[in-house]
């Protein structure tokens, strides 16, 4: 019997020490001060100053500004605590910082929520359901506060970067693109339009000599008339073709094919006909190997 009453108790002395221990902590942790997050709310005083003031009392438009530079001050305390917090849980992880600045983050958050209940509900006393959209509004004027320090700072840093950098060289004033004209009639609305619409008319371009070939409007010449010597090669071939001796029709094929000038067979503007010479080249050239 006492072999089982010896670790009962044992447990009972361990578990009442740790409660008495956890109790004086946790009361001890309460009534320690930790230093506030955030300085003092200088906004919400001023809106509390205001609104107890009663000889004479504050214009309604007067609280309503105050009330909304409270919620301005507000948002911004909310967007530095997002910020703020995921760096400060990892640094509390890795040990680079005591508790003390953790349970302050932890108090400033809680004391945040009770301010913006605050507000919203001062807010609503106002206007019915101006609480909904007081903090859309403040974030709307921050922005444009921030935007408009911006543009208030640009000459004050443009001074300050010419005194450090020097001043910018001359401004270089670059010609003015001037109108490409494609070929043909102008346009229209173009001075030169009845001037060349008469020439047209005129049958011929103001500029051309006599004897020249007009040059037509999509910039392409008519193709050049074949070179007798290209049709001579041809007769030549056809009246080889019906002669009985293979290698003097082989030898002329030959010979006639050497004497294509390559800018005949080269040249895209009489592409048809030389196909054409080249087939029948071809063809009397494969007639005298099976001849042979």
């Amino acid at each position: 019997m006492a072999s089982v009453l010896v670790p009962v108790l044992y447990i009972g002395i361990v578990i009442s020490s740790l409660l008495l221990f956890s109790h004086f902590y946790r009361k001890r942790s309460a009534s320690k001060l930790y230093e506030p997050y955030f300085s003092s709310h200088p906004d919400r005083d001023v809106y509390v100053s205001l609104l107890q003031k009663t000889d004479p009392p504050a214009h309604e438009a007067l609280l309503k500004a105050a009330l909304i530079r409270r919620a301005m001050t507000d948002v911004s305390r909310v967007v530095r605590i997002r910020e703020d917090k995921p760096a400060l849980q990892n640094l509390l992880q890795k040990g680079s910082i005591g508790d003390d600045l953790w349970n302050s983050l932890l108090q400033a958050e809680k004391e945040l929520e009770a301010e913006i209940i605050e507000v919203v509900a001062e807010a609503n006393t106002f206007v019915e359901g101006w609480g909904s959209i007081i903090f859309q509004s403040a974030g709307e004027m921050i922005a444009n506060e921030k935007i408009r320090t911006v543009y208030e700072e640009t000459q004050t840093s443009r001074e300050s970067k010419e005194q450090k950098y020097g001043k910018v060289g001359a401004k270089i004033d670059l010609p003015l693109p001037q109108p490409v004209l494609m070929p043909g009639l102008p346009p229209p609305g173009h001075p030169a339009h009845a001037a060349a619409r008469a020439a047209a008319a005129a049958g011929g371009a103001p500029n051309s000599a006599p004897g020249t070939p007009v040059k037509p409007p999509n910039s392409l010449m008519p193709p050049r008339a074949t070179s007798a010597k290209a049709e001579s090669v041809a007769s030549s071939d056809s009246e080889n073709h019906n002669t009985p001796s293979p290698s003097k029709s082989v030898s002329t094929t030959s010979k006639s094919l050497s004497d294509i000038p390559s800018h005949i067979i080269h040249s895209p503007r009489k592409r048809a006909r030389n196909v054409l010479v080249l087939q029948i080249l071809l063809l009397e050239l494969l007639a005298s190997l099976r001849i042979v």
